[in-house]
């Protein structure tokens, strides 16, 4: 067994301790348990970071069989000066904070005051670099009382967390990269942000689209740029896409409805280095109340943007609010009518495609999944969406999706790749829906790229390849003659196989045809005479 795998097995094993710790105490299946277990696990990932750097920046704590009495030993002043020296993604703490100092009083009475005090005291000592914004502007800091969700027995319940947390070391894993963690924050959540939907919609990406759509957005070296995510939920999209550009080369930006989908990302950016973003995480509604604004209070502008977002959703109690004459511009479309029943199939997904296209720097590059009846819809909004994709020469291409590729939604999903820079056209078309492996999961079927058609999708996206029955290259002219529709297999070309005869086998072959019909026609007119007959022959009894 690799290290590598061996650390993801006991990362898990960590995990599904806690829940265990959780179900004993009457939190299984809660709605409450994925609030104990990510903050858990945050505060240990936290604790073993910063003992982790302490020790690269003083030998001697790194050498002593004891590290935290060597820095109880600390003065203030010597104390502070390392904290300076650590990296700004390290969360500060002082030797009551740590866990093996909470190991060390779990007997004293009303520990689990201790405990959510230990976590609170944490949260406001790192609130300016760890907490997420409202619309408001309130701040949702890093940590809340654990132990409040336990109905009797508190200090037991904390106890036992933190004698799981005392064998275990993140300490060996910090250099691993973002396939690790990846994986780690998928297994994390796995319960807690499923396909299922809900009334917000917290859909979990599938890494393939993610990946596809990262790499097809950034397939050369670029820095110092920004990204944005309008409807972020947990992240995926994101780490996927400053992966991709390099985690120190770009600035994350998001906003989202859910506070438990925005808590989510903030730990995937802490996990994946990216803690200088957490400040641009805002949990808010991004159609209604947009926060990223420039100095001069217009909505901010991005680099690359990517959003897999709602697709359904009832906005009828504030679609009246967006009739106003700065939103005239963002949504030049226009707005869905609102139904007089089914609310909640509200398509809401259209709003979000042209607040990204609004949200674009004049180089800007974005993602989107939407459903596939986007790409071909000949009225209504999304016409005019692609109308305007053409007409503003922003377009660069469509991949579409086989179906079910995200799990218990049968809603067919293409990619839409947009590129400002894109004016001169040079369009992929592609049709991927007759790839992958469909498995089961759960009680739905699934379908499954491998990495090889993963790669085969993004490359020849990339180079902007025509494959027969797979992608074809069109311009802007073409989509227009073809009533702006984005579909793959309405531009492959119609086959015709020809095959070269002599003049003798022509008329072989005439011939043939005219003794096959000769034969037909005297085969009609027998069976004609033999119904004639037998009608003859019919008569009626009483």
């Amino acid at each position: 067994m690799t290290t590598t795998i061996q650390f993801e097995k006991q990362t898990k094993n960590l995990i599904d301790d806690l829940k265990s710790v959780c179900a004993n105490y009457g939190l299984g299946n809660d709605g409450n348990e994925f609030k104990i277990i990510t903050q858990v696990f945050l505060y240990k990932f936290l604790n073993d970071k910063f003992v982790h750097e302490v020790k690269q920046l003083d030998n001697k704590i790194a050498k002593a069989d004891n590290w935290e009495a060597v820095l109880r030993e600390y003065n203030d002043n010597d104390y502070e000066m390392l904290m300076m020296q650590m990296s700004e993604s390290t969360a500060r703490l002082q030797p009551k904070h740590f866990i093996s100092s909470l190991f060390e009083r779990q007997n004293e009475a009303n520990f689990s005051d201790i405990f959510d005090n230990t976590l609170l005291d944490i949260a406001k000592e790192n609130s300016d670099l760890f907490s997420v914004l409202t619309e408001g502007g309130e701040k949702i800091i890093l940590f809340e009382n654990i132990s409040k969700y336990v109905t009797d027995k508190r200090d037991d319940f904390c106890k036992a967390i933190i004698n799981k947390l005392i064998n275990f070391s993140f300490e060996n894993i910090f250099h691993e990269k973002f396939d690790f963690y990846a994986t780690i924050f998928e297994y994390l959540i796995s319960d807690y942000n499923t396909n299922s939907g809900g009334k917000y919609a917290e859909y979990f990406t599938p890494h393939a689209v993610a990946k596809i759509m990262a790499r097809c957005l950034v397939s050369e070296n670029v820095s110092n740029v920004t990204c944005y995510d309008p409807s972020a939920g947990s992240g995926t999209l994101l780490m996927n896409l400053a992966h991709q550009i390099g985690e120190t080369k770009c600035t994350v930006y998001s906003q989202d409805i859910s506070q438990k989908s925005s808590n989510l990302l903030r730990l995937n950016l802490i996990l994946n280095d990216l803690v200088h973003s957490i400040p641009n995480i805002v949990k808010g509604n991004t159609i209604l109340e947009p926060y990223h604004k420039d100095k001069n209070g217009r909505l901010q502008q991005f680099d690359y943007i990517v959003s897999n977002p709602p697709f359904k959703l009832d906005f009828s109690d504030y679609v009246a609010d967006l009739d106003s004459k700065e939103n005239h511009e963002r949504f030049f479309a226009g707005m869905p009518n609102i139904p007089k029943a089914k609310k909640d199939s509200m398509a809401i997904y259209p709003l979000f495609v042209q607040h990204i296209m609004y949200s674009l720097t004049a180089k800007g590059k974005a993602a989107i999944v939407v459903p596939t009846g986007f790409i071909t819809a000949q009225s209504g909004i999304e016409r005019k969406i692609r109308e305007q994709m053409v007409e503003r020469k922003m377009l660069r291409g469509v991949v579409s999706m086989p179906s079910n590729i995200f799990a218990t939604t049968g809603t067919n999903v293409s990619i839409l790749f947009l590129d400002k820079e894109n004016t001169k056209g040079d369009i992929v078309l592609m049709d991927a829906s007759k790839l992958g492996t469909t498995v089961k999961e759960g009680k739905n079927q699934k379908t499954v790229l491998s990495p090889e058609e993963e790669d085969t999708i993004i490359d020849i996206f990339n180079k902007h390849e025509a494959k027969d029955d797979f992608s074809v290259v069109v311009s802007y002219d073409d989509i227009k003659a073809k009533n702006y529709s984005l579909s793959a297999g309405q531009y492959f070309e119609v086959k015709i196989e020809y095959t070269d005869i002599s003049p003798k086998e022509f008329g072989d072959k005439m011939k043939a045809f005219e003794s096959n019909l000769s034969s037909l026609f005297d085969e009609s007119k027998t069976l004609e005479m033999e119904i004639q007959n037998n009608l003859k022959d019919v008569r009626y009894d009483n």
